[in-house]
C-alpha cells in the first residue's frame, strides 16, 4: 500500500535582525519608549540618593551627629509628632468621614469649604497662619487686645507652643485628604449591612462597632502608616512656621538637614537624613505586606 510522505512542518523563527538579537519590534520598541523614563529615573532618583550617601558615609558624621543636643531634641519632636499628631488626625479623620457620609446638600456644601485647606499651596498658607501669630500686629493678638485690653503672648518664642502650633497646623493641612480616604470606604460598605442592624434593633455604636470598624480597619491602618511616613517628611508645617526656632528647639528631623547645609556641613545634613532610614524602611515594609494581603 503506497504511502503519501508529508514534508516536514518546523515552526519557522523571525529572520533578519530580529533573528540576530533575539527581540521582536514590539519588545524593540518597548525598551526604546522606556529609555526616557529610565533615564529620568537613574539621573533625578538613583543618582541624587546614591550621592547622598556617598556623602554620609563617614562614621564620624553620626558620632558628631549624635552628640549634637538639638538632633536629640529633633529625633524627640519627631516621635512627638508621630505619636500626638498622626494619631489626633486620623480619629478625627475617622469621625467626619462619618459625618460627611450623611446625605444632605448642606453638607455637600460644607465638604467643598473643609477641603480647601488640603486644596491650597501650602507655603501661603503656612505663612499667613505665621504672620497671623505674630506678637506685635499680628491678627490674633490684635483681637485679644481689642476685647481684653491684654497684650498676646509670643507665641512661636516658646518651643512647647510652637510644636503645638506646628502639629495643629499639620493636622488641619492634611485632615481633609485622610478624611477623603475614609469617606471613600465608608461609601465601600454595602448599606444592606446597616439596615438590617436598623432592624434587629442595633444602635448607631453597635453598627460602628460591629460592621463599619471591621470594614475599616485595614484601611485605617494603612492610612495611618503612609501618614507616618509623609510625616516623617513634612517640611513644611515645622520650618515655614517656626524656621526650628526659637533656639533650635522646634526642629524635626525633616527641618535639621536645612540647618546643617546653611551651616555649612553637608555631611551631617546627609546623615541626618539617612539615620532617618531605619524608622522609614519598616513601615514601608509593614504598609507593602499589608496590601499584598
Amino acid at each position: 500500500m503506497a504511502t503519501l510522505a508529508l514534508p516536514d512542518e518546523r515552526p519557522v523563527g523571525p529572520t533578519g535582525p530580529a533573528a540576530r538579537t533575539g527581540m521582536s519590534p514590539w519588545q524593540r520598541w518597548g525598551l526604546i519608549l522606556l529609555a526616557p523614563y529610565a533615564l529620568i529615573f537613574v539621573i533625578f532618583v538613583m543618582y541624587p540618593v546614591g550621592y547622598g550617601l556617598w556623602l554620609a558615609r563617614h562614621p564620624a558624621s553620626y558620632e558628631k551627629l549624635i552628640e549634637d543636643p538639638v538632633f536629640l531634641r529633633a529625633v524627640f519632636n519627631t516621635l512627638a509628632f508621630l505619636l500626638v499628631a498622626i494619631n489626633v488626625k486620623m480619629m478625627v479623620a475617622l469621625v467626619l468621614s462619618g459625618f460627611f457620609v450623611v446625605a444632605r446638600p448642606w453638607i455637600k456644601w460644607l465638604s467643598l469649604l473643609f477641603i480647601l485647606p488640603w486644596a491650597v499651596p501650602s507655603i501661603p498658607t503656612i505663612l499667613s497662619i505665621r504672620f497671623m501669630l505674630n506678637p506685635e500686629w499680628g491678627l490674633i493678638n490684635s483681637l485679644i487686645f481689642r476685647f481684653t485690653g491684654a497684650d498676646g503672648p509670643n507665641w512661636l518664642n516658646d518651643p512647647y507652643i510652637a510644636l503645638g502650633i506646628a502639629m495643629l497646623v499639620h493636622i488641619w493641612k492634611s485632615l481633609p485628604f485622610w478624611t477623603l480616604i475614609l469617606i471613600a470606604g465608608r461609601l465601600a460598605i454595602p448599606a444592606e449591612h446597616y439596615e438590617a442592624a436598623s432592624v434587629d434593633g442595633a444602635t448607631s455604636w453597635q453598627k460602628f462597632r460591629f460592621i463599619t470598624w471591621p470594614s475599616m480597619r485595614t484601611l485605617y491602618l494603612t492610612c495611618t502608616i503612609l501618614s507616618m511616613i509623609f510625616t516623617m517628611g513634612d517640611f513644611n508645617s515645622v520650618y515655614l512656621l517656626t524656621g526650628g526656632g526659637p533656639a533650635d528647639l522646634t526642629h524635626v528631623l525633616a527641618t535639621l538637614g536645612i540647618r546643617y547645609l546653611r551651616l555649612d556641613e553637608v555631611d551631617m545634613s546627609m546623615a541626618a537624613i539617612v539615620i532617618a532610614l531605619p524608622a522609614v524602611l519598616p513601615l514601608v515594609y509593614f504598609m507593602m505586606k499589608r496590601l499584598s494581603k
